[in-house]
């Protein structure tokens, strides 16, 4: 087939000019950002502003329940929860197959009401199925929960910073955080504009983000570095350019053989990891945005070291696009 592998449809090499539109991008990127900001904290209200919280950071009741000796109809139990109209409805199997865990928030009204209400849906849809437990998750635990996920998130972001600091440059590392930064709010604006539940698998969502994200400014950085090292009067913009191009191909394949993963998992996971999965093919997409077009083209503004190698070759070299044979 002409066309097959994929991959050589991929020129080998690159001449793409990404410091020239950095100034418009970062630009377009500002106004994304402070548009996040807006949605994720509008309206004023806590604990969770403009995010659609679930019970995680906003509270409510936690029934567990058997259905032994059979066991539990974990669809069939979500589809009768959900048609009572109730709000973010969890329902996970834990230890053996004739348990199940269910979570929803606290509804307006008598509590006692409604729990009466979702035993004899549960009955309907289970004859079998009888509650063991039932717990209230309060407001201030959900508090307790929310302020420790953006802890978690800020501590990686730093852990990161030092990282990259360390290991190339003070400058690299600034470029680097302020990427990580414009990818987490930029997800937490997705949430808040979708309506997306925001949960405790949110967090490990952004988490992942940053994780995957950091790995390819990484990539950049290296090969940024060996660069430097090597056109040591190359002007800092071509060079920049120049490693961008290098790397780009692989950027390109690793983040499309990634969203295929998680495309599957959103198509065909069900509706517990949907969420998650859509959450983490947008961070793939903002966070190879942000490798090319926030932290590379921000350490053009501050400079960079070139090196000690005695190399030093002031003649670029000439991209362009690969030829066919």
């Amino acid at each position: 087939m002409k066309f097959w592998p994929f991959i050589k449809l991929l020129p080998d090499k690159t001449n793409l000019k990404f410091v020239k539109y950095a100034p418009i991008m970062g630009g377009l990127s500002v106004i994304a950002v402070i548009a996040s900001i807006f949605f994720t904290l509008w309206p004023l209200t806590p604990p969770c502003g403009g995010l659609n919280c679930g019970v995680d950071f906003s509270g409510g009741l936690v029934v567990e329940i058997t259905a032994a000796p059979e066991a539990a109809d974990i669809t069939g139990i979500r589809d009768g929860l959900n048609a009572m109209e109730l709000r973010d409805v969890q329902v996970q199997a834990f230890g053996s197959p004739s348990d199940a865990l269910i979570r929803f928030q606290t509804p307006e009204g008598d509590p006692g009401t409604v729990l009466r209400e979702v035993q004899a849906t549960l009955t309907d849809v289970q004859p079998s199925i009888e509650v063991t437990r039932t717990e209230a998750v309060s407001g201030q635990v959900s508090q307790e929960l929310l302020t420790n996920g953006v802890m978690a998130l800020g501590v990686a972001m730093l852990m990161m910073l030092a990282y990259i600091w360390f290991r190339f440059q003070w400058t690299f590392g600034v470029g680097a955080l302020i990427g990580l930064l414009h990818d987490v709010i930029l997800t937490f604006g997705l949430f808040a504009i979708t309506g997306m539940e925001f949960t405790l698998v949110s967090v490990a969502a952004i988490l992942t983000i940053i994780g995957y994200s950091m790995n390819d400014t990484v990539v950049v950085c290296d090969r940024l570095r060996e660069n430097l090292r090597k056109y040591k009067r190359m002007p800092l913009g071509e060079v920049i350019d120049l490693s961008l191009n290098e790397t780009l191909s692989r950027t390109i394949m690793t983040g499309l053989t990634t969203i295929l993963g998680l495309l599957a998992i959103a198509l065909l996971g069900g509706a517990v990891l949907a969420d998650f999965a859509w959450a983490m093919i947008f961070g793939v997409i903002i966070g190879t945005y942000s490798s090319i077009y926030i932290a590379a083209p921000l350490i053009l503004l501050w400079g960079a070291k070139r090196g000690t190698e005695d190399e030093d070759d002031a003649t670029p070299i000439k991209l362009g696009m690969a030829s066919k044979p």
